[in-house]
């Protein structure tokens, strides 16, 4: 069927009755106006017509292109005013209250021991989570037939890296980079590969402190530890300091705090540095003395909150995060 104008036009006008939304208008104008529309079409049958119509055709060409494009624009703002009309906003209508997340009483905890450490000069310093085997063993004196280097007491990986088991790590990294004098406190999450049970997790957080300097006694160790047990659980609260055995400290002590009618409760370790500790990272053998601790942040929150389970922590389960 032959193109013309008086049928474009007739088209045109049906569908301008059918235009309802901004979607519709583009396909319109991609029907009549693009470069492979029917307005072109019809602009390339003037090369074909014989000169004395070409003049009067093109006339009738331009003021079909005139009528489509005004009807378009009109059509637009029609379209764009019921659209506007439609998502007013109605200021007398109530309000959506959205709901307010909560920080996880793991990361409270975290937060409140590092404010505590903060208040006492203690910098916050992190580090990587996939560890060398140096970074987590051997500069920690932790000998080659200990079993927590056995693959049942750790994540490898099949690069012979693994995942670290302590945040002792940092305290590592941190002495390679710097001299004395340090304070540092090492946030962040740990992996074992325990079984999962109401006290155990094949991953929770940890803090490590470190202090070296040329004075630093136990003495300066406990009474660190007393004011921490004190902001964490009350100014009553009694502790002592058990001897100990941990490879990286000599001295070393576990820390029980007296819990209700259950006793004594261990709540972290602790202990001078060795000296084998600062010789794998390079301080001078005299001259260099210091204490670390390490403590579980989920076992803190679960007797600050009286939990139960340390499931509970990941579940995801809102009821229980929300009392938090």
């Amino acid at each position: 069927m032959e193109l013309t104008v008086n049928a474009v036009e007739k088209e045109a006008r049906e569908k301008l009755t059918q235009i309802s939304s901004l979607e519709d208008l583009e396909l319109f104008r991609i029907t009549f106006l693009s470069k492979k529309g029917k307005l072109s079409a019809l602009m390339q049958r003037l090369k074909d017509l014989p000169p004395d119509q070409r003049k009067g055709f093109g006339q009738e060409v331009n003021r079909l292109k005139s009528f489509l494009e005004e009807s378009l624009a009109q059509h637009r703002s029609q379209v764009s005013v019921k659209k506007q009309q439609k998502t007013i906003f109605d200021e007398t209508m109530p309000g959506i209250q959205p709901e307010l997340g909560y920080v996880h009483p793991v990361t409270q905890t975290i937060q409140e021991v590092c404010q505590i450490f903060e208040r006492l000069g203690f910098e916050i310093v992190k580090g990587p989570e996939v560890e060398t085997e140096f970074h987590n063993f051997t500069a920690l004196n932790i000998p080659l037939d200990h079993p927590s280097r056995e693959s049942f007491d750790t994540f490898y990986t099949d690069n012979g890296h693994l995942l670290r088991s302590q945040t002792s790590t940092v305290q590592i990294r941190i002495m390679e980079s710097r001299k004395p004098p340090l304070k540092i406190i090492a946030p962040g999450r740990v992996y074992r590969p325990d079984t999962v049970d109401a006290s155990h997790s094949f991953m929770f957080h940890q803090i490590e402190g470190l202090m070296v300097d040329d004075c630093t006694t136990f003495s300066d160790l406990k009474g660190i530890l007393h004011l921490l047990i004190r902001e964490l659980f009350g100014a009553k609260t009694k502790l002592r300091f058990r001897p100990h055995f941990f490879p990286f400290t000599e001295p070393s002590v576990e820390v029980d705090i007296q819990w209700g009618n259950k006793g004594w409760l261990e709540i972290l370790g602790a202990g001078v540095v060795d000296p084998n500790v600062f010789e794998a990272v390079g301080y001078p053998a005299k001259g260099c003395q210091g204490f670390a601790f390490g403590l579980g942040m989920e076992r803190i929150a679960m007797l600050r909150h009286g939990i139960q389970d340390i499931r509970a922590f990941t579940d995801n389960d809102l009821r229980f995060l929300k009392q938090f």
